[in-house]
Parts: structure tokens; C-alpha cells; sequence
């Protein structure tokens, strides 16, 4: 089975994020008066195949050793099943 797996990778709160703070000062210039608390993270998507036990072991190992830095950042994996294609 094929699955469609997303890692959302943010800094712990505890970290400081100048990117996340630049980017509420531009929408505050913007007239944004209401817009607080941004925080700036990444998006990694894969495709992996497999069972799913092990896809999402093997997920949640490179979201905690090679995608995200645990000291530094929190890493979220989402796992979704790809539907079947017709092949033509």
C-alpha cells in the first residue's frame, strides 16, 4: 500500500522566531491589526509504500532524526492512504 505522508515541522515555543515575528510585523504594516503569535515551520510530503505500521514507524524516525532538529523543533506526521489507480 502507498500512503501520502505530510511532516509539519515547527520551532518548540520555548524558541525564538525572528522569521515568524518579520512576517507579523509586514501584516501588522498591512493594516492587520489583529494578526499575533505567528509562527514560521515547514511542510515536508513523501510518498512512502509499505504496511502501515511500518510506514508510520518509518515516518516518525526521519520526522525525528532527518527532517526536524527534536532540540530545536516539535515534527507532526500525518499518514493518509492513496487510492488505488487504474492502470491505463
Amino acid at each position: 500500500m502507498k500512503y501520502q505522508v505530510r511532516v509539519f515541522v515547527s520551532l518548540k515555543p520555548s524558541i525564538l522566531d525572528p522569521q515568524g515575528r518579520t512576517v507579523e510585523r509586514a501584516v501588522s504594516h498591512l493594516g492587520h491589526d489583529n494578526v499575533s503569535g505567528v509562527r514560521v515551520g515547514k511542510l515536508i510530503e513523501m510518498v512512502l509504500e509499505g504496511e502501515r505500521a511500518a510506514v508510520e514507524a518509518q515516518a516518525r524516525e526521519l520526522a525525528g532524526t532527518v527532517l526536524s532538529n527534536p532540540v530545536m523543533e516539535d515534527a507532526r506526521v500525518e499518514i493518509e492512504e492513496l487510492a488505488l489507480q487504474a492502470s491505463v
